[in-house]
């Protein structure tokens, strides 16, 4: 992607207006977590809460240790108990599944009852919940963000199922030393691909910091849009804390630079206009 294209895509994003209110700018539902997985969804969590100005963050039931950390720690938006999960999807733009989310047959079960019951929400389907998903339950709302190994497996599934990724219209971002966003505007199919980013990225949580940007921006923007500049911003990130550190950076520090970069590069392009 040059950077007229950038600039393309960085015009077409909505940004929080001065005259905005509370709620305008986006709320967000994040499942995720586990009993094995603890930290990831708490770092989409957080890139999540800078950017929408709600998070409802829901955890397993029988994780309660992670539920009442959260509880303490958590003042950014609003913890639920799973089972009052459903409430709370009508009222959120996007929903994002999967951050720390074990490959079980619970995650499995919740994943696909979700696309079923609700195939006209905006959902970001991520990790444990990407990989237990029906293919058969994607359409154009959906964005996927998998490595290249889970993209070779919903592939697999897909066609055991007798299903085409592209007839599903799904937005996919594929992961790796170069990006990949496919989408589809109408019956055409789009292909970008991002370059960046440096061999910091391989540290685990990386991929969840880039989830919650991504369901952040779906939360007011379209899925194309929402997945370029979340994989550029990102890379973007990346580079950024290479200058200072070298690789030797962490999800955290990613997590941190994530929205600084994020305004440098819209300030930047909204001086180009």
């Amino acid at each position: 992607m040059n950077q007229l294209e950038l600039h393309s895509f960085l015009r077409q994003l909505n940004l929080p207006k001065k005259d905005s209110h509370k709620g305008q700018n986006g709320k967000l539902l994040l499942i995720g977590g586990s009993e094995l997985f603890h930290a990831a969804s708490k770092w989409s969590l957080d890139v999540a809460s800078k950017i929408v100005d709600m998070v409802f963050y829901s955890s397993v039931t029988s994780n309660n240790e992670l539920v009442q950390e959260a509880k303490g720690k958590f003042w950014n938006g609003i913890v639920i108990p799973r089972e009052n999960l459903e409430d709370y999807i009508q009222e959120s733009d996007c929903i994002l599944v999967g951050p720390g989310m074990e490959r079980n047959q619970e995650t499995e079960e919740l994943i696909n009852h979700l696309l079923q019951m609700y195939p006209n929400k905006k959902f970001v389907i991520d990790a444990g919940a990407l990989q237990m998903l029906d293919p058969k339950l994607l359409n154009q709302n959906h964005i996927v963000t998998p490595h290249t190994k889970e993209m070779g497996d919903l592939q697999q599934r897909a066609a055991a199922a007798q299903v085409s990724i592209d007839e599903r219209k799904t937005t996919i971002l594929r992961k790796g030393v170069v990006d990949t966003v496919t989408w589809f505007e109408n019956d055409d199919k789009r292909v970008v691909e991002i370059e960046g980013g440096n061999e910091g990225m391989t540290k685990g949580g990386t991929g969840d910091a880039l989830a919650g940007l991504v369901a952040a921006l779906y939360c007011t923007n379209t899925a194309s849009v929402s997945a370029v500049i979340a994989s550029k911003v990102n890379k973007l990130a990346g580079d950024e804390l290479y200058k200072t550190v070298g690789p030797f950076f962490n999800a955290s520090d990613l997590v941190v630079q994530i929205p600084k970069t994020l305004w440098q590069l819209t300030f930047s392009s909204q001086n180009l206009q």
